[in-house]
């Protein structure tokens, strides 16, 4: 991909496809068990080609950060001697704090709780390679999405106060009586007195600089309201939901060519204290004295693609940061 901007392939959902800030049964699929779809209903994607800026050559004034664009690269070389992204317990307890920490120092929340993380790479999701004591390895994400949405956000904050399930990636890190996030505290960042957000702590776990499924970041202050789309994901215990996206002509694309595995690049998922958020999505996030709500990112296709380039494997925890 070298130093200059990619032409990529982004898919967006339809224009005909009806914009939605909530639940309304229309554009959903199903998982099994082991975290795959099972089914889909209402989801139509159009290709577009895409200019994704390289985020490298930018001034430092402006190089995108986290509250202000929805996503920051910090260099942040892996601590632990012993992790093993291919080892489920390995991760949950060689890596999560160190998640945490980076979180805590770039953010200044005071709490910040890692609670789930995927590995993704397309060649280890073809030789079906399964995490030890895990799930299986999944495929980079070819779609445009934010990952929480005003109702999922606060369902999920909810959901970590209560006591873990058999599908919580956090559970062996607690007691037998624990929450991963005080009951109270919760209940106090779900009635406004605390801010809270969800970011993503996404890494390159390979010795080789990303070659291939490169990730792309649209800054947030380029997404409108109406532009949103409720994707719910219908699990065996729950209901989850993303946001997808529309096209806009207006979305601004950019992306870290050729990552190495000691960048650690923050994707804020969302934020309570967003302009999208605070309005219950009446308004965009391009206010100037409020952080956005969160960043829309996607796995993308070059459009010159480059010859025998490895396979991407990549590690994102998701943190919960209250700023209690």
């Amino acid at each position: 991909m070298g130093t200059v901007d990619a032409q990529g392939w982004l898919n967006y959902m339809a224009p005909s496809v009806a914009s939605s800030l909530y639940r309304n049964g229309t554009v959903l699929t199903r998982r099994d068990g082991n975290g795959n779809d099972a089914g889909t209903t209402g989801v139509d994607f159009r290709r577009h080609k895409q200019i994704i800026m390289n985020a490298r050559t930018l001034s430092e004034n402006e190089r995108p950060s986290l509250a202000r664009n929805g996503f920051e690269l910090i260099i942040h070389p892996i601590k632990s001697k012993t992790l093993d992204f291919l080892n489920h317990e390995s991760v949950v307890q060689d890596y999560y704090h160190e998640c945490a920490k980076l979180v805590q120092q770039v953010t200044g929340a005071k709490h910040v709780f890692p609670f789930d993380h995927n590995i993704r790479s397309a060649g280890g999701k073809a030789e079906s390679k399964r995490i030890e004591g895990g799930q299986e390895v999944q495929t980079p994400v070819h779609i445009v999405h934010g990952d929480y949405t005003l109702r999922s956000s606060r369902e999920r904050l909810e959901r970590l106060s209560r006591h873990p399930s058999g599908n919580d990636t956090f559970a062996s890190l607690l007691g037998e009586k624990e929450t991963l996030i005080p009951p109270g505290l919760a209940a106090r960042a779900l009635d406004g007195q605390f801010r809270f957000a969800i970011i993503n702590v996404w890494r390159n776990i390979s010795e080789q600089p990303v070659g291939s499924n490169a990730l792309a970041l649209c800054d947030a202050r380029s997404v409108k309201p109406n532009e949103l789309v409720v994707f719910e994901i219908h699990y065996q215990d729950r209901i989850g939901e993303n946001y997808f996206a529309k096209y806009s002509d207006k979305h601004r694309w950019y992306f870290f060519p050729r990552m190495t595995r000691d960048e650690a690049l923050l994707i804020k998922q969302w934020d309570s204290a967003g302009a999208l958020a605070t309005s219950d999505g009446e308004r965009s996030d391009s206010t100037a004295d409020q952080p956005c709500t969160f960043s829309f990112h996607s796995a993308f296709e070059d459009a010159v693609p480059v010859n025998d380039a490895p396979h991407r494997w990549s590690a994102e925890v998701r943190c919960l940061a209250v700023y209690a």
